[in-house]
């Protein structure tokens, strides 16, 4: 008998996890409705905060809604028109730049025989091919502005989610059987959430703008939609930076030379490491991050679930999960282990703290 009791477990996990097959297949399918939902959940988040700032500042909850609409919908009709605008000016020259890469490519590779290597000729299109680049990029672009396509659904959605987000703390309480442990949970959760998501997106505006302001001065064609891809980009930590630096400098090579292909490399360089390294840890905190090995997983499994606009999502949306589960004791353990080595530390140093302060207090319990 003692040989069967392992059976149900095994059992469940096989059920667990056909079910998780089944809910990865389903989202992928539902790809065209889930991505403009997560987008409007997204906005959401963002929003939720200047809100209920308006509301505690004495504004009524209706003209609170309308001033926060009104300003997302400025924003929105702005990155349309800068996406349909330049994009479509990409586009269309889009062939002459993957051709002069081609060019260059090709040139590269005749001065590099001349130094005595042997490079195959069906070498430069198998291994290294420069426009693919530029091709990944008007691709995401362009998956973005289909997204945006939906904007009125995206805007009523965002409403709805506001509309509910005050009542879904007393409709917890309602339910819970602990209601003062599930309220602190979920407060916690909130607060995480719109404190990420609202700091996150400070330094990737911050980013955006500093790389459009530096290749307007250096020159380089469609500075903005450029600041607009490092903007959208930097939510994917490390890996996203490089990303939207490989196209400028491309299209800097191109245009004005190595020398301001350096220029745009350099520049890119600094203005990551300055926010990136330096000033979004600062304010954020060494707790709120994922493993390197985490957010290339995240990139890989969000992108196939739901396309090129998935990746950009992948890290928010894992970094909700971490949060969530960091809400709650018994689950903690799964976000240190999806959290980067800096929160693993940090979870050190707090049971160190909580071991001696409980190692203090036994004398004075005792007497």
């Amino acid at each position: 008998m003692q040989d069967l009791q392992p059976q149900p477990t095994r059992a469940g996990f096989l059920i667990t996890a056909a079910a998780f097959v089944i809910v990865v297949a389903g989202m992928r399918a539902a790809e065209a409705i889930l991505v403009p939902f997560l987008i409007a959940v997204f906005i959401a988040v963002l929003c939720m905060p200047t809100l209920f700032w308006l509301q505690k500042k004495g504004v009524p909850k209706s003209v609170a809604m309308l001033v926060v609409i009104a300003g997302i919908s400025i924003i929105g009709m702005l990155i349309t028109t800068l996406i349909s605008t330049s994009l479509d000016n990409f586009l269309r020259d889009l062939p002459f730049y993957q051709s002069r890469l081609q060019e260059k490519a090709k040139g590269l590779m005749d001065w590099i025989r001349t130094k005595g290597a042997n490079v195959p000729d069906n070498w430069l299109g198998d291994s290294f091919n420069p426009g693919a680049a530029m091709n990944l990029v008007a691709v995401l672009l362009k998956k973005l502005g289909n997204v945006f396509t939906n904007a009125f659904l995206i805007l009523v959605t965002v409403v709805f989610i506001l509309l509910e987000a005050s009542s879904v703390s007393t409709k917890l309480r309602a339910i819970s059987f602990s209601p003062g442990s599930s309220d602190t949970h979920f407060d916690k959760f909130i607060h995480d959430i719109n404190r990420y998501m609202g700091i996150k997106t400070l330094t990737s505006f911050a980013t955006g703008a500093a790389v459009a302001i530096w290749l307007t001065i250096l020159g380089v064609d469609y500075p903005q939609l450029w600041g607009l891809l490092a903007f959208l980009l930097n939510f994917i930590p490390s890996v996203g930076s490089i990303l939207a630096a490989i196209p400028a400098i491309l299209l800097a090579l191109i245009q004005l030379g190595t020398a301001s292909a350096l220029l745009v490399a350099g520049g890119y360089l600094t203005i990551n490491i300055s926010i990136g390294n330096f000033l979004e840890p600062r304010v954020m905190g060494r707790g709120l991050g994922l493993s390197p090995l985490v957010v290339f997983l995240s990139i890989v499994f969000w992108g196939w679930v739901l396309g090129p606009v998935g990746m950009l999502l992948s890290v928010p949306l894992t970094m909700t999960l971490k949060i969530g589960l960091d809400s709650k004791e018994d689950l903690r353990w799964i976000a240190v282990l999806l959290g980067s080595e800096a929160s693993a530390e940090n979870v050190l140093q707090e049971e160190s703290t909580d071991t001696s302060e409980q190692d203090h207090s036994k004398p004075g319990e005792d007497w």
